[in-house]
C-alpha cells in the first residue's frame, strides 16, 4: 500500500487525554508512521501505509467516533453547519438546566429551602425528578463519554464531570429517600449544585466552541477560493462541469469575472488575472499564451483557453490548503510535552480525589460525610484539563492562519516555534535578494544616437542570439514597443559577442574586447562602462559601422523590498548573512545596496549545506532563504528553511517555510508571527497550570483547617468552564497581530 497523508474527523474527544489516547489508538494501527490529534479541530492527521476504514474502526473501538476528511469545500461548509448545531445544542442545553438550577440556587441565597421533613418531601422529590431529567438531558453526554472511556480502559474530562454529578444527585437522592442513614447535620441535598455544573459547563463548551470555531479562518478562506465548477471544451462544444470531473491536458473556458478552475497553461487568448491570494500582489497580473495560471485565482479581463495540468490535489491551491492544515495539526515539541503531561492527569486527579475523600472521612470534622462529598465532588469538577489541552494547539492554528495571511506558509509547529529563536539568516543571492531574472537596467547613448534607437538596434541583433542576457534584452525592446529589424550574416563570437548587419549596415554588440578586435573606439564610453560595473551591471557595448553608439547595461536586480527587509531583520539583533555560489565582485556590489556585511562567496552547490553547518557548529541558530535545487540541502539542514515561493519545487518540498510572496519580509514577518505565537502558548500554559496547581488543593480544602474555606462546587464548575474560554480568547488575540513593519 502506498505511504499517504489521510485526515479524520474525530468524534467524542471531551479534554486533552482523549488527545493522548486517540493518538494511542491510530500509532497501533499497523502500518502507521505518525499521528497528530488536534484537539481543537477534533481532527488528526495520520501517515502511513494504511487505509482509512483501518483507522476509523480502530478509532470507534477505542470508544470515539471517526470520519475522513477530504478538504473540500462542501466537506468545509457541511462541518461548519454541523459545528453551528452543536453550538446550538449546547445553548439549548445549558438553558434548560439553567432554568431549573437558577431559582434553586436563589432560594438557597436567600435560605428559602423547605426543610427535608414533612411536605418539604414533596418539593424536594419534585426536584429530585427535575434535576434528574437535566442530568439525562444536559448532561447525558458526559455520562455517555465517561461509560465510553471507561469500557476502552481510559479516563477523560466526561469521567471527572460524571463522576462529580453523579455522586452529586446519587447521594442527595438517597438522603431524600433514606434520611436516617446520615446525621442529621449531615442532611444536605446537592441537586441544584448538580444541575447548576452542568449548565455552567455547557454555556462554557458552548462559548468556547463559537470562539473556537475563529480559528480556522484561514483554512476555510482558501477553501472558499476553491472553484466548484468548470467550463470544459469537448468535442467543440463548452459545457460546465463538476471541478472533480476536470482531467490533466483537458481544454478549459474562462471568461471574464470567473474563477480559474485548476492550475493550466494558456493556449489561446490573454487577460489579467489577479494573483494576490497566491502572490499577496494587489495589482492583476498579464497573461499570454504559454503562461501558467493558478487555480483558485481571478480572472479580471478577456477571455482565455487553457489546457489544465494539475487537477484536484495536485494544484497549488490544494498544495497550499494542505500545507496549512498539517502545520495547523502539528505539533511544537512544547506541546508534545504538554500532551504527555494531560495523558496522565486524568488518572492522577482521580486518585487526588481519592485521597481526598480519605483525609476527610478519616480526619473531617462533622458532619463528615457533607464535607467528602463536598471536597471530593469540588476536586473532579475543578480539575478538568480541558484549558490545558487547547493551551497550545489552538494558539498553533491562530499562528499558522496568521502566517498565512502574510503569505508565509508554515509547514509544521517545530518550525513555527524554532522560527522565533534563530539568531543568524543566511541568504542566497540569485532570485532571493535578487529578482534572479536579468533585466536591462541602463541604456547610455553616444553623440547622435538616442536610447530608443540603441536599444532597438541591441535588441535586433540578439534575436539570433542564444546568450542568457538576450532575452533581457529583447524583452526591454518589447517592453517599450520598439520595432525590430532581421538580423542578417549573424554570428556569435564566443566569449566576446555577436556581429550582424541590419537594414544593410553593419552591427557588433558585446564586450570590450570585440570591440578592440574591431579596432572600435570606446573613449568616453570606458569610463561610462566602469561606472556600471561599479554598480554591478554588465555593460555592452553597440557599434555600427565601426563607430561606437552606446552602451546597454543588463544586471539581476535588487528586489525592490530586500533592502528594507534586511534592515527589519538586523533591527530585532538577526545576524544576516549572503551565501552565493556568483563571483566575490559581484556578490559584494549586491551585499552594499542591501545592507549586507558578510559575505560568503563562490560557494559550490555541494559546499553551500557545510557552510550552514559550520555557522551552527558555532552555536548559530540558522534559517537558510533560497529558491533553487542548490539550495535544498542547505535549506534541509538549517534549523528553518525558507523557500521562495516562486523557486523550484524541490526546494518548497526541502523547506518548513514557503514564502508564497518570494520577498524577504516573510521571514522577518514569519519570525516575528513566531515569537508572538510561542508568547501567547506560554500565557495560555502558565494561566493553565497556574489554574489547576491552585485550584485542586484549594478544592481539596487546604485552607479550610487555617481559614474555614472551602471552594463551593458550583464555583468550581463555573471557574472551570471559564479558563478554557480564557485560553480560547487569549489565542484568538493573535489574530488581531500586525508584525511590526509588515509589508502586508
Amino acid at each position: 500500500m502506498i505511504e499517504k497523508q489521510i485526515q479524520l474527523s474525530i468524534g467524542g474527544m471531551s479534554c486533552a487525554g482523549c488527545v493522548a489516547s486517540v493518538e494511542r489508538i491510530l500509532q497501533a494501527v499497523p502500518g502507521v508512521d505518525n499521528a497528530a490529534v488536534n484537539f481543537v479541530e477534533h481532527s488528526a492527521e495520520v501517515s502511513g501505509s494504511v487505509s482509512a476504514q483501518a483507522l476509523i474502526d480502530a478509532v470507534v473501538v477505542g470508544g470515539y467516533e471517526a470520519a475522513e476528511l477530504k478538504g473540500t469545500a462542501d466537506e468545509a461548509a457541511e462541518k461548519e453547519v454541523a459545528e453551528f448545531a452543536y453550538y446550538r445544542s449546547l445553548l439549548k442545553k445549558a438553558w434548560v438546566a439553567g432554568v431549573v438550577a437558577t431559582p434553586l440556587m436563589l432560594m438557597m441565597l436567600f435560605g428559602a429551602m423547605p426543610v427535608l421533613e414533612g411536605g418539604g418531601r414533596i418539593f424536594w422529590a419534585v426536584v429530585a425528578m427535575a434535576s434528574l431529567f437535566v442530568m439525562v438531558y444536559s448532561g447525558g453526554r458526559f455520562f455517555t463519554g465517561a461509560w465510553q472511556a471507561f469500557k476502552a480502559h481510559n479516563a477523560n474530562m466526561d469521567t471527572l464531570i460524571a463522576l462529580g454529578t453523579g455522586t452529586a444527585w446519587l447521594f442527595s437522592f438517597l438522603i431524600l429517600i433514606w434520611p436516617t442513614l446520615v446525621p442529621p447535620e449531615a442532611r444536605h441535598l446537592y441537586f441544584e449544585a448538580a444541575v447548576m455544573i452542568i449548565a455552567l459547563i455547557n454555556l462554557g463548551a458552548a462559548l468556547e466552541m463559537r470562539a473556537r470555531g475563529k480559528t480556522s479562518e484561514a483554512i476555510k478562506r482558501l477553501i472558499g477560493l476553491q472553484a466548484k465548477m468548470a467550463r470544459v471544451v469537448r468535442n467543440g462544444k463548452e459545457i460546465d462541469v463538476p471541478i472533480e470531473q476536470v482531467g490533466v491536458n483537458e481544454t478549459l473556458r474562462v471568461r471574464p469575472g470567473e474563477q480559474i478552475a485548476v492550475d493550466g497553461v494558456i493556449i489561446e487568448g490573454r487577460s489579467n488575472i489577479d494573483e494576490s491570494m497566491i502572490s499577496g500582489e494587489p495589482l492583476p497580473v498579464e497573461k499570454n499564451v504559454g503562461d501558467e495560471v493558478v487555480g483558485g485565482t481571478l480572472n479580471k479581463s478577456g477571455s482565455f483557453l487553457f489546457s489544465a495540468t494539475r487537477i484536484g490535489a495536485d494544484t497549488a491551491l490544494a498544495r497550499i490548503i494542505e500545507m496549512v492544515r498539517q502545520a495547523q495539526n502539528s505539533k511544537p515539541a512544547i506541546g508534545r510535552v504538554v500532551d504527555k503531561v494531560a495523558g496522565v492527569f486524568v488518572p492522577i486527579v482521580l486518585l487526588i480525589a481519592v485521597i481526598t475523600f480519605m483525609v476527610w472521612f478519616n480526619f473531617g470534622p462533622e458532619p463528615t460525610m457533607a464535607y467528602v462529598l463536598l471536597t471530593t465532588m469540588t476536586v473532579l469538577i475543578i480539575a478538568c484539563p480541558c484549558a490545558l489541552g487547547l493551551a497550545t494547539p489552538i494558539s498553533i492554528m491562530v499562528g499558522v492562519g496568521k502566517a498565512a495571511e502574510y503569505g508565509v506558509l508554515i509547514r509544521n509547529g517545530d518550525a513555527l516555534q524554532r522560527a522565533g529563536q534563530l539568531t543568524t539568516v543566511v541568504l542566497d543571492k540569485t532570485g532571493t535578494v535578487t529578482e534572479g531574472r536579468p533585466a536591462v537596467t541602463s541604456v547610455m547613448s553616444a553623440a547622435g544616437w538616442d536610447e530608443a534607437k540603441l536599444l532597438s538596434v541591441a535588441a535586433s541583433i540578439e534575436t539570433g542570439s542564444e546568450h542568457p542576457l538576450a532575452e533581457a534584452i529583447i524583452a526591454a525592446a518589447s517592453g517599450r514597443g520598439l520595432p525590430l529589424s532581421p538580423a542578417e550574416d549573424f554570428e556569435a563570437i564566443a566569449g566576446h559577442g555577436v556581429r550582424a548587419q541590419i537594414d544593410g549596415v553593419s552591427v557588433l554588440f558585446g564586450n570590450r574586447k570585440l570591440m578592440a578586435d574591431y579596432l572600435v573606439e570606446l573613449n568616453d564610453l570606458l569610463e561610462v562602462a566602469a561606472a556600471l560595473a561599479v554598480k554591478g551591471e554588465t555593460p555592452m557595448f553597440l557599434a555600427v559601422d565601426g563607430v561606437a553608439a552606446g552602451i546597454v547595461a543588463v544586471a539581476d536586480p535588487v528586489k525592490r523590498d530586500s533592502k528594507a527587509a534586511i534592515a527589519r531583520l538586523r533591527k530585532i539583533g538577526i545576524q544576516v548573512v549572503m551565501l552565493t555560489g556568483d563571483n566575490a565582485a559581484t556578490a559584494a556590489v549586491v551585499a552594499k545596496q542591501v545592507g549586507i556585511t558578510e559575505v560568503i562567496a563562490e560557494v559550490l552547490p555541494a559546499d553551500k549545506s557545510a557552510k550552514v553547518a559550520a555557522l551552527q557548529a558555532k552555536g548559530e541558530v540558522v534559517g537558510m532563504v533560497g529558491d533553487g535545487i542548490n539550495d535544498a540541502p542547505a535549506l534541509a539542514r538549517a534549523d528553518v528553511g525558507f523557500a521562495i515561493g516562486s523557486g523550484t519545487d524541490v526546494a518548497i518540498e526541502s523547506a518548513d517555510v514557503t514564502l508564497m510572496r518570494g520577498s524577504l519580509h516573510g521571514v522577518a514577518d514569519a519570525i516575528a508571527i513566531s515569537k508572538a505565537t510561542v508568547r501567547n502558548i506560554k500565557q495560555n500554559l502558565f494561566g493553565a497550570f497556574i489554574y489547576n496547581s491552585l485550584g485542586i488543593p484549594i478544592a481539596a480544602g487546604v485552607l479550610f483547617p487555617l481559614f474555614g474555606i472551602l471552594l463551593n462546587p458550583i464555583v468550581a464548575g463555573g471557574a472551570m468552564a471559564m479558563s478554557s474560554l480564557t485560553v480560547v480568547s487569549n489565542a484568538n488575540r493573535l489574530r488581531l497581530f500586525k508584525p511590526e513593519g509588515a509589508q502586508q
